[in-house]
C-alpha cells in the first residue's frame, strides 16, 4: 500500500484531540489549511515538513527513528516493532521503545504497518513504518553508519572495478572468503566477511598497530578525511611496516571515494559496534561539570555590564548625531568608521561593531538612502527614557531580531581559511550593520539558548543562592542531546549569542542572571522589576577639579552627559568618566550657541563643588577671543513669522543636520540647500514651502508633530498555531470527510493524486521498475505508456521508453495515472 495512503487511513482514525496534538507540535501542517485527510497526510511525508518536525526531536527519539529506518523497507513494505529494536538498541528496553514509538505516531513520523511475511499470525506486536522521505531527510549516514558494499559498488565505479580484484587477493592470500567474478558477487562476499562482531575482531587481530586507534574515530560517522585516498594497495604487496590505512584499503574495510574521503561501509561499522545500531542510547540529559558563583558577583557584574552598554549606546548615538556614519559601495560601516569611533568612545574596534549592530537593530540609528549614511532617527525616545527601560529597548530588539552582532569581523561565508592578505577579493569579513550579518534562525535560537542556560540553572541550583557557570561547551553538549538535528547551527551561533547576552546583562559572571531568567521563563516584568530595585539611579553631578576635569562619580543621566560632551573632551573608560576642558572644547560651546555665563551657569547648576578659578578663567577668556565676526556657509535661509517655533527648531537637538543659525528673530540660515532643507523639516512634522525653484527662502509653517516610533516589543517565537485556525482546520477535515464541502471532490482527487503519483514515481525510480501511466498531450487526447522512471525534478520526470529506446521528458501535470507496470519481487 502507498505510505501516504496508509498515514492518511492513519490521520482520519484519530480523535480531534490527537489531531490538535498533531498540529501543535507540527504548526506546518494547517500552514495553509488543507482540504482532506490524503493532502493532510502527503503535507505531513514531505522533506520540508518532515526536516522540521526532526529539528524538534530529542536524541533518543531520533535514535529509534534512525533504527526503525535502517531495520525497515518503505519500498517492499517490510516493518519492524519495538522488540526487532531493542535487540538494535544497546541500553534501551521494549516498553521505552513503544513509548518512544507511540510519541513518534502522534507525530506522524512513523504510521501502523502490516507484518513482515512469515511473521506467525498469533503475534501481537506492533509493527512500524516511518514516512517515505526520511530517508532523503536523514541523509546517506542514518546513526553514523556507512552505506553497504552493495550500495558502495553500484554508486562507487571505481571501487566497483577495485571489489573483484581485492577478493581475488583476498582469497587467495589465504583469507576464509566467497571468490567473486562479478563486482556484485564482490560486495557479497565482503559484506558476509565482515557480518558479524566476531569476524571483524578476527580480521583485526593481525592488523598493524594504531588500527583500532584509526577505526575508533568513524565510530559516530562513516566518512572520514584521507590524504590520497585512492593510492593503490595491495595484499600481496605489503610489508612489515605497511600503516593502518593502507592495510585498511588492501582489504576494503575503508572504501576510496574520491582523492581525500574514505568511508566505512556498514557491515564493517555494525560490528565495530558490537552489532547494535546504538550503543549510547539513555533518556536522561548529559549533565556537564559546572563551577559555581556567587549571587552577588552574578548581580554585580550583569549591573556593571548594562550600565556601560548604555553609557556606550549613548555616546554612539550623540557621536552619530554630530557626524553621520557613511556606508561602503557594498553596504555597511567600513573600517575607517569603527576606527573613528573607536578613539571617539574609548573602545576597542570590535566593541563597535557590537554597539552598531545593537544600535541597528534596535532602530537607534537608521540608513538614510539620499545621502547614504546612518543617522539617527527625527524622533528618538530612548534618549530621554529612564535607564532600565532604555535597557529593555535593547533587550526586546536583541531577542526579536534576525540580526546577529557577534557575526561582525567573522569571515564572509566562502571566505573561512582564506588567508588575511587574499580576504578582500574573496569577500573579506562581515562589517557593522551588513546584509552579511543577517539569521532568519537568530530569534529562535537566542530563546532556546536562555531556555536551556535556564534549564541547567535549574538543575543544579543550591540553597545558598550559587548559580552554576554555563560556558558554551556545557550549553551546546545540552543542545545537541536535546535537539541533534540542530547542533551544527547551535555550534555556529551559541558563543556570540552568550556574548551578546552578557553584553546586555543576561549572563552574569558566567551565569544566567535573575534578568536572563525571567525573559527565559517570558516574564519581562519580573525584569523591570528586578532591574528597578538594584540599578543605581543616574547621577545629574559631576567633580569640577582645578586641571581643568571634571569627573563623573556614577553614570550620568542622559542629558547631562550629552551637554558636558558639548563643552569638554571624554578620557578614560567606565563609569568613572573624566572630562576635560581645553579652549578648542570651549570654543566648540560657544560656536553650539553657548556664552561665558551660560556655560558657567551650567557648571554652577551641575557641580557638587564650586567651578575652580583656572576653569573659570579659561571659559572667561577663551569667550572673550571668541570674535563677534562670524563666518559660515549658508545656502538656504528659514523665514517665519512664528518666533516661537523657530527658536523651537533651534534649540531642539533634531534639526542638528540643518546647521541652524539665527540671523533675526523671524530668520534662521541653514547650510543646506532649500529642497534638502524643505526634506528635513517635513520629516520634523513641519510643513515649510520654497518660493520659487531658484529661491533660496523657505517658508515655514507649524504642522502636525510626526508619530514617535514605537518601542520594540518581544514576543517569544510562536510554535503552536491558533486555537482558532486548529478548530477551523478540524471542521474542514471532518465534513471533507463525508462530504464534497467547499473545495470539491474532483479538486480533492486531483490533488491526492498529484502527491501519490510523485510517491509511486519515486519508489519505482528507487527499485528500477517499470509503470504504466495515462499521458494527456496539447490536445487532451490520453496515451497508455509503459516507461522506467529516471529521474523527477522541477516538476518533470525523465523516463526511459524500451519500446523507441529512447529518453524523454515529461511535465508531471500532464500525467493523470500512474500504476506499475510489473509485480515487485520480494
Amino acid at each position: 500500500m502507498s505510505l501516504i495512503r496508509a498515514l492518511s487511513k492513519d490521520l482520519a482514525a484519530r480523535s480531534d484531540d490527537s489531531l490538535r496534538e498533531l498540529f501543535a507540535a507540527r504548526p506546518d501542517l494547517l500552514s495553509p489549511a488543507v482540504p482532506d485527510f490524503p493532502a493532510l497526510a502527503a503535507r505531513a511525508s514531505s522533506r520540508v515538513s518532515v526536516q522540521r518536525a526532526l529539528e524538534r526531536l530529542n536524541r533518543p527519539q531520533m535514535q529509534v527513528l534512525e533504527t526503525l529506518h535502517l531495520c525497515t523497507n518503505t519500498d517492499t513494505g517490510h516493518s519492524a516493532s519495538a522488540p526487532a529494536l531493542h535487540k538494535m538498541i544497546a541500553g534501551s528496553s521494549v516498553p521505552i521503545l513503544e513509548r518512544i514509538l507511540d510519541r513518534l505516531q502522534d507525530l506522524a513520523l512513523v504510521h501502523r504497518a502490516d507484518p513482515p511475511h512469515g511473521t506467525p499470525a498469533g503475534n501481537r506486536q506492533r509493527f512500524y513504518l516511518p514516512v517515505g522521505c526520511l530517508k532523503d531527510v536523514v541523509g546517506i549516514y542514518p546513526a553514523g553508519l556507512g552505506r553497504s558494499y552493495t550500495e558502495l559498488v553500484r554508486l562507487q565505479p571505481a571501487f566497483a572495478q577495485r571489489a573483484v580484484q581485492l577478493v581475488s587477493e583476498l582469497h587467495r592470500s589465504g583469507v576464509e572468503i566467497q571468490d567473486a567474478t562479478t563486482p556484485m558477487e564482490a560486495a557479497l562476499a565482503l559484506q558476509h566477511w565482515t557480518s558479524s562482531p566476531e569476524a571483524v575482531q578476527d580480521i583485526l587481530a593481525l592488523a598493524p598497530e594504531r588500527t583500532t586507534a584509526l577505526l575508533a574515530r568513524f565510530r559516530n560517522w562513516a566518512m572520514g578525511a584521507v590524504p590520497q585516498a585512492q593510492r593503490k594497495a595491495s595484499v600481496t604487496t605489503e610489508g612489515a611496516d605497511v600503516g593502518p590505512i593502507d592495510w585498511l584499503l588492501a582489504r576494503g574495510l575503508l572504501v576510496p571515494l574520491d582523492a581525500a574521503h574514505v568511508e566505512l561501509p556498514h557491515s564493517v561499522g555494525l560490528s565495530l559496534r558490537g552489532g547494535a545500531i546504538i550503543n549510547d542510547f539513555t533518556l536522561t540529559p548529559p549533565v556537564p561539570e559546572l563551577g559555581t558563583t556567587t549571587a552577588a558577583l552574578r548581580r554585580n557584574a550583569a549591573l556593571s555590564a548594562i550600565s556601560d552598554t548604555l553609557r556606550l549606546v549613548g555616546e554612539l548615538l550623540h557621536a552619530v548625531q554630530r557626524q553621520p556614519l557613511a556606508t561602503l559601495r557594498s553596504g555597511g560601516v567600513g573600517v575607517r568608521e569603527t576606527r573613528r569611533l573607536g578613539e571617539l568612545l574609548r573602545i576597542s574596534q570590535p566593541q563597535v561593531g557590537l554597539l552598531l549592530e545593537l544600535c541597528g537593530l534596535a532602530g537607534l540609528i537608521r540608513l538614510d538612502v539620499d545621502s547614504s549614511s546612518w543617522v539617527l532617527p527625527p524622533q528618538l525616545e530612548w534618549l530621554a527614557l529612564p535607564r532600565q527601560e532604555q535597557w529593555q529597548w535593547l533587550v526586546n530588539a536583541w531577542l526579536s531580531s534576525e540580526r546577529v552582532p557577534s557575526l561582525v569581523g567573522q569571515p564572509v561565508n566562502g571566505t573561512s581559511g582564506v588567508p588575511a592578505a587574499h580576504r578582500s577579493a574573496a569577500g573579506g569579513a562581515i562589517v557593522p550593520l551588513s546584509a552579511e550579518a543577517q539569521r532568519p534562525d537568530a530569534p529562535v535560537i537566542r530563546k532556546r539558548i536562555l531556555e536551556i542556560l535556564l534549564e541547567l540553572t535549574t538543575e543544579a541550583a543550591s540553597a545558598d543562592g550559587a548559580a552554576p557557570v554555563l560556558d558554551a561547551a556545557a550549553v551546546l553538549q545540552r543542545a545537541e542531546w536535546a535537539q541533534p538535528r540542530m547542533a551544527r547551527r547551535f555550534s555556529s551561533l551559541i558563543r556570540g549569542v552568550l556574548a551578546e547576552a552578557e553584553l546586555l546583562g543576561l549572563v552574569g559572571s558566567g551565569a544566567l542572571t535573575q534578568l536572563g531568567a525571567a525573559f527565559a521563563g517570558d516574564n519581562p516584568d519580573e525584569a523591570m522589576t528586578l532591574l528597578g530595585q538594584h540599578l543605581p539611579a543616574a547621577l545629574n553631578h559631576v567633580l569640577l577639579q582645578a586641571d581643568l576635569t571634571a569627573v563623573a562619580p556614577g553614570y550620568l543621566a542622559p542629558d547631562l552627559a550629552e551637554k558636558l560632551l558639548a563643552m569638554a573632551d571624554a578620557e578614560g573608560q567606565g563609569p568613572a568618566t573624566i572630562y576635560r576642558f581645553s579652549e578648542a572644547s570651549v570654543r566648540r560651546a560657544l560656536d553650539a550657541g553657548y556664552d561665558a555665563g551660560r556655560l558657567l551657569q551650567f557648571l554652577r547648576d551641575h557641580s557638587a563643588t564650586a567651578v575652580p578659578q583656572p576653569l573659570e578663567y579659561l571659559i572667561q577668556d577663551t569667550a572673550t577671543r571668541h570674535g563677534q565676526l562670524r563666518v559660515g556657509t549658508s545656502a538656504s535661509f528659514i523665514q517665519s513669522d512664528d518666533e516661537e517655533a523657530l527658536q523651537e527648531l533651534l534649540s531642539g537637538p533634531r534639526a542638528a543636520a540643518l546647521g541652524l543659525v539665527r540671523l533675526a528673530p523671524t530668520i534662521l540660515a541653514s547650510s543646506l540647500p532649500p529642497r534638502e532643507t524643505v526634506q528635513i523639516l517635513r520629516g520634523l512634522g513641519l510643513s515649510p514651502s520654497v518660493d520659487g525653484v531658484e529661491d533660496s527662502a523657505v517658508r515655514l509653517r507649524r504642522g502636525p508633530v510626526p508619530q514617535e516610533s514605537p518601542r520594540p516589543v518581544y514576543t517569544a517565537p510562536r510554535l503552536a498555531p491558533a486555537a482558532d485556525d486548529v478548530d477551523a482546520q478540524l471542521a474542514v477535515l471532518r465534513k471533507e470527510d463525508g462530504s464534497p464541502g467547499r473545495n470539491g471532490a474532483a479538486g480533492r482527487k486531483a490533488e491526492a493524486a498529484t502527491q501519490l503519483g510523485l510517491e509511486a514515481l519515486q519508489r519505482a525510480i528507487r527499485l528500477k521498475q517499470r509503470i504504466s501511466m495515462n499521458v494527456v498531450d496539447s490536445l487532451g487526447n490520453a496515451t497508455l505508456e509503459t516507461v522506467v522512471p529516471l529521474s523527477v525534478s522541477g516538476g518533470r520526470v525523465r523516463v526511459f521508453d524500451p519500446a523507441k529506446d529512447t529518453e524523454r521528458v515529461l511535465s508531471i501535470h500532464r500525467i493523470i495515472d500512474i500504476e506499475a507496470a510489473e509485480e515487485l519481487h520480494q
